[in-house]
């Protein structure tokens, strides 16, 4: 990791110092500015982050956090889930030629779980081994509201198995689209991207009853071709076909109360080869009741319902093979404030519980790569938030059980503490927004039923892969230590700054992976064609360390933003053999550069991402990336959005792929245009 570190010292200080020149180039040119605007509207770091449980924004958080505004997805005219995370440090995305599903990789960790996708409140554990992305994952950018994002295993209020962070999606309600004045409104979205001609159209209609209730529903249709990379060269079944659709109600039945009911689907058809057609169907059913008493003290409950039916047919020459997983889960949770003499309480207990139910059926049979099984994980937190003038400290304690069922059955638990502690040492002046902390999380994640009993022959080349019901849960432990900094006021009134940076180090005890097993006397592998077998098995670890920034500047006509991420990682045998970790994205340095003109109805500005091969890739290579983007509101109910991704024609590929079976190259220059009509009453 030193070394590492050491080569991308460089970008890290050129990336520190563009942050300095895109701050003073602002304000400067602020100063020289007649309309400044509002940019308190123009913040994007300081909304309340859906994974605070205590009503924090990033900054005020003693961990890795990233959120993704509304203002951000629109400059982004996103077309599938991975366009949502550009640029967010330690996060990756891959969907290898196949942009309608896709993998989140955090800080090197990714697959069956050590992720948390969660989906207003509901749970998306889809996981199938094979030569494909294993990760399928679908969720329309257009029915988004705001993305957060926890790097490292601090989230453990949000259940078990998020060793690597989470990503939490909340879909749009009505509160979010109609204005104040309005009972009701409806928009249409119409979009066209030049490579594979991808048509996208979107209808959002909200309506409001009362004050207490308001529904809105939204339906999205996406026609994709196969693109082109950057050497020109089209990138076979890369097209795909998407209809998806939203509806989501609020009710408050008093004051102190309110019930939020959604629903969010999709189909999703497409191709891997000549061949071989998917079809995925998604149903999300999520529930949300919230009760406070009336000072917001003592009683804040939040309980939370979700269902989520993920149905795969795999289609090869004819002969269907169907994937379900239905996942059921009930999170509960409640936070108190309180004082005890001159130190302030945030107290928050809960629990949660998640049911996986997975089935395969190939031709009458399941598949034995994907065996059927359930599995069951529950547990249950508590933690404390105590604040003392210029000391802040944050305990928590988790318990985590699990039990999964198929052809045997395994059983297993585990208490994961959590400690932060950060000191304001500065109370005036323009260090007073500085927070200098150091965090101590773990996270615990059990086997899939796909690990533990996978059992079969493989057909080409033929090898046998053993069941392993006796793995062990992976436990990860990271020591973290950040600055949080947030400033206004620092050249002109009405600047902000906000700048978040980390160094993390993150042990993953028992870490799981496929290990060959070769045909000797006493072997578990006892015949195979080939001389060997393949088994999932605990090696004695896996070690992440790695540094992060992520800052904002905003000046109102100016604006700016700037992440870096430099990341190692290697996989520990038992022997002691340290071997490069094959999930380990690039090392990446992003920039963006805005203006607003016209009071700010146009927005125009541009990103440059460099990326750089990680060292455990046989086959990938450094690359830079540079986009632009333009937004135009004509009229405060017409808006158009314009876009070139990749504008230089970059050939390039994401690390993480499977390289038994290939990788394809990722979209050459692809220019967005779109606009947006929207009527009110």
């Amino acid at each position: 990791m030193k070394g590492r570190l050491g080569r991308s010292r460089t970008a890290m200080l050129s990336g520190a110092a563009v942050l300095v020149f895109i701050a003073a180039s602002g304000a400067s040119a602020q100063q020289q500015s007649a309309s400044a605007g509002n940019a308190g509207d123009a913040t994007l770091l300081d909304r309340i982050t859906v994974v605070s449980r205590t009503g924090e924004t990033p900054i005020e958080t003693m961990a890795s956090v990233s959120h993704v505004s509304q203002e951000q997805l629109d400059r982004r005219l996103a077309t599938t889930p991975s366009d949502l995370l550009f640029g967010i440090p330690g996060v990756t995305i891959y969907a290898d030629g196949q942009p309608s599903v896709g993998n989140i990789n955090i800080r090197g960790l990714q697959n069956a779980g050590r992720v948390s996708v969660i989906v207003d409140g509901a749970r998306r554990n889809f996981h199938k081994n094979g030569h494909d992305v294993s990760r399928m994952f679908w969720l329309d950018p257009e029915l988004i509201k705001q993305v957060d994002v926890i790097r490292g295993p601090s989230a453990n209020t949000f259940g078990s198995g998020a060793i690597g962070g989470v990503v939490y999606f909340e879909t749009k309600s009505a509160e979010d689209f109609l204005r104040e004045d309005e009972t009701y409104a409806l928009s249409t979205t119409a979009r066209y991207e030049s490579n594979g001609s991808g048509w996208t159209t979107s209808t959002t209609g909200a309506y409001r009853f009362s004050d207490n209730a308001s529904v809105l529903s939204n339906i999205v249709w996406r026609d994709y071709g196969d693109y082109e990379d950057g050497a020109g060269n089209t990138v076979d079944y890369s097209g795909f076909e998407v209809l998806s659709g939203h509806v989501k109600g609020t009710l408050r039945p008093r004051e102190l109360s309110e019930l939020t009911l959604g629903w969010t689907g999709a189909r999703n058809d497409w191709s891997t080869s000549e061949l071989v057609d998917n079809e995925l169907k998604d149903n999300t059913f999520t529930g949300e009741l919230k009760i406070t008493d009336e000072e917001e003290k003592w009683l804040n409950l939040n309980v939370k319902g979700a269902y989520n039916a993920i149905d795969l047919t795999e289609t090869e020459a004819g002969d269907p093979t169907n994937y379900d997983l239905h996942t059921s889960s009930f999170d509960i949770w409640n936070t108190s404030y309180f004082d005890t003499g001159l130190i302030q309480h945030e107290l928050t207990v809960g629990g949660d519980w998640v049911y996986d139910d997975f089935t395969s059926d190939a031709g009458g049979r399941p598949d034995f790569f994907n065996p059927n099984g359930e599995r069951t994980v529950w547990g249950a937190y508590v933690q404390d938030k105590l604040t003392y003038e210029w000391l802040e400290v944050v305990a928590g304690l988790r318990y985590d059980a699990y039990t999964l069922e198929a052809s045997e059955e395994s059983s297993d638990d585990r208490l994961s503490p959590r400690i932060s502690v950060g000191v304001s040492p500065f109370r005036e002046g323009p260090l007073a927004g500085l927070q200098v902390y150091g965090s101590y999380a773990e996270g615990y994640r059990a086997p899939n039923t796909s690990e533990a009993f996978i059992s079969g022959m493989h057909p080409r080349p033929p090898f046998p892969f053993l069941p392993n019901p006796d793995l062990k849960p992976e436990t990860g432990k990271t020591w973290e230590v950040g600055v949080n900094y947030g400033a206004e006021g620092l050249f002109r009134p009405d600047d902000t700054l906000r700048l978040k940076a980390a160094y993390f180090h993150n042990d993953v005890e028992d870490f799981i992976t496929t290990e060959t097993i070769f045909v000797s006397p006493g072997s578990p592998c006892s015949f195979s064609p080939m001389g060997f077998c393949v088994q999932y098995q605990n090696v004695l670890g896996a070690e992440i360390e790695g540094f992060e920034l992520e800052g904002y500047y905003d000046a109102g006509r100016f604006f700016g933003g700037l992440s870096v991420s430099v990341i190692d990682g290697h996989e520990i045998q038992r022997d002691g053999t340290r071997t490069e970790l094959a999930t380990i994205p690039s090392s990446t340095v992003t920039a963006d550069l805005g203006m607003r003109f016209l009071e700010e109805r146009l927005t125009v500005g541009g990103e440059v991402q460099f990326n750089e091969a990680p060292e455990g890739s046989s086959f990938a290579e450094d690359y830079t990336l540079v986009n632009i983007y333009a937004n135009y509101r004509a009229t405060d109910n017409l808006r158009f959005d314009f876009r070139v991704d990749n504008l230089f024609d970059e050939e390039y590929v994401i690390p993480l792929v499977d390289t038994a079976g290939g990788f394809d190259y990722q979209p050459g220059v692809t220019v967005k245009v779109g606009a947006t009509l929207r009527l009110g009453g």
